[in-house]
């Protein structure tokens, strides 16, 4: 498509729409796709050194950039219109708030809420009290807001299609390798690193955006401003910590990682219990989101 600041913001717009109606199309998902990549780099090629971890990073950008642009070129083939529905379908498939929702919900409504949390983050779930199963669901819920929403949406508007596909495929990194266990602890520390930067801005904006949406905005906006940082990642905390005061509960807090315990920090302020309640009322936000985002972007394709 024809790059100029409107049709970013009506890519943008529609992008989000189609995933808000329809959410994930029924063919392998592009991060799979990534996922596969990343598997079979570390498959064949994997050393315990940054040097290596460093190279599946070009390589995958790189690779990623490549198609995306590639994408772009034979869009510009076709009408306007039709390159812009190409693309806007393209750019839908790295926004994840339809699937993040629903696959959080599903926690609910679950006969085995372990389970289905299990498939969503990587502690321990098996040996997790109620308090324990809701708070990690209500912290995913929001950390995914910026990992799964937000900062896609935000690569998308500076750099459309190209800048969403490298977002993901820096996001999947991260998710697959960036732990700090003896496997992946040098493997990994350049997808570490990388995500750190990308979700920088993304992060804080989502936390502004919870804020914003909050029935007691001082309380939130103190949360962030006092626990935000506190996060072993530099951009965890700060939606976390603002969905935290939103909802007037503390978060965060020790978790069991691959048989491990991990010491984290406490978010928040523990007015309310973390229940199932608690975690519906998270949940509710996602109209009030939907329509803060599409207002905003509406609004700039309208002035500009």
């Amino acid at each position: 498509m024809r790059f100029n600041l409107p049709e970013v913001f009506e890519l943008a717009a529609i992008a989000y729409l189609i995933d808000c109606f329809f959410g994930e199309f029924p063919t392998k998902h592009p991060v799979v796709w990534m996922g596969q990549f990343i598997s079979s780099f570390e498959r064949y090629f994997y050393q315990d050194r940054v040097f290596v971890g460093a190279l599946l990073v070009i390589s995958l950008i790189s690779l990623t950039l490549v198609i995306s642009l590639g994408l772009v070129y034979l869009g510009n083939l076709f009408p306007e219109t039709i390159s812009l529905v190409l693309m806007a379908v393209f750019a839908s498939t790295g926004l994840a708030m339809n699937m993040l929702h629903a696959s959080v919900t599903n926690i609910l409504t679950a006969e085995n809420p372990k389970n289905a949390l299990s498939l969503l983050v990587s502690r321990d779930t098996t040996t997790m009290t109620e308090t324990d199963l809701y708070k990690a669901a209500v912290e995913t819920w929001a950390e995914n807001l910026s990992d799964g929403v937000i900062a896609p949406l935000f690569y998308l508007l500076l750099f459309g299609l190209p800048g969403i596909a490298v977002y993901k495929a820096i996001n999947t990194m991260d998710s697959m390798i960036a732990y700090k266990t003896p496997h992946y602890l040098n493997f990994g520390k350049t997808a570490a690193i990388v995500d750190d930067i990308a979700n920088y801005i993304p992060a804080r904006l989502t936390a502004l955006l919870i804020v914003l949406l909050a029935q007691d905005k001082q309380l939130a906006w103190q949360c962030v401003r006092r626990d935000g940082y506190k996060s072993e990642s530099p951009n965890a905390g700060y939606p976390i910590a603002a969905m935290a005061g939103a909802l007037g509960v503390s978060l965060g807090g020790d978790a069991r990682y691959h048989g491990l315990i991990k010491y984290k920090s406490v978010l928040g302020i523990a007015i309310n219990p973390v229940n199932k309640a608690v975690l519906e009322q998270a949940l509710a936000m996602k109209p009030n989101i939907n329509r803060v985002i599409l207002t905003m972007l509406i609004t700039a394709l309208l002035i500009t």
